[in-house]
């Protein structure tokens, strides 16, 4: 397996996990997320994405250099706030191994290239956020070592 940086020729095997994880974010809350098998991103906003140096999406690849997971990331930085002090976040926006072979710790080797990453680049720390209904994402944060940071809550009406 190696960890690198997306490519545009990653695209038909990232978007395939993007519609994974929209199906998971729709069983856990359909009264949210689609279930029509839709995407985060089309393929153009997925296409500058990949391009944009302030939002890296790393790529576990096999041995023939097809995309088993990939990890999209976010720079966020809060200069001059009037509350936040300045530190310099890695925020991690999606992280998804396929489903068909989930358990053969890429999702850890993605993570772990992550904080590799973000140290390299004098990050504080990184950031996620995870839905309380994907209770097995929430289990695979906590044996990477990631502790809540807040907590966001609801009322349905």
């Amino acid at each position: 397996m190696e960890i690198r940086r997306a490519k545009e020729k990653d695209m038909d095997r990232i978007n395939e996990l993007l519609r994974q994880v929209c199906m998971v974010h729709h069983i856990g809350r359909p009264d949210l997320f689609q279930g029509n098998h839709n995407r985060k991103y089309s393929d153009a906003q997925l296409r500058e994405i990949i391009g944009d140096e302030k939002r890296p999406v790393f790529v576990a690849v096999d041995g023939q250099d097809e995309v088993m997971g990939y990890a999209f990331c976010i720079f966020q930085q809060h200069i001059n706030d009037n509350i936040l002090t300045d530190i310099k976040t890695l925020y991690i926006d999606d992280l998804c191994v396929d489903e068909k072979i989930r358990g053969k710790r890429i999702g850890k080797a993605l993570y772990e290239n992550v904080l590799a990453f973000a140290r390299k680049q004098g990050c504080y720390n990184v950031t996620l956020n995870v839905w309380s209904c994907n209770e097995t994402a929430m289990r695979f944060y906590e044996k990477c070592g990631l502790k809540p940071q807040k907590i966001g809550m609801e009322t349905i009406l």
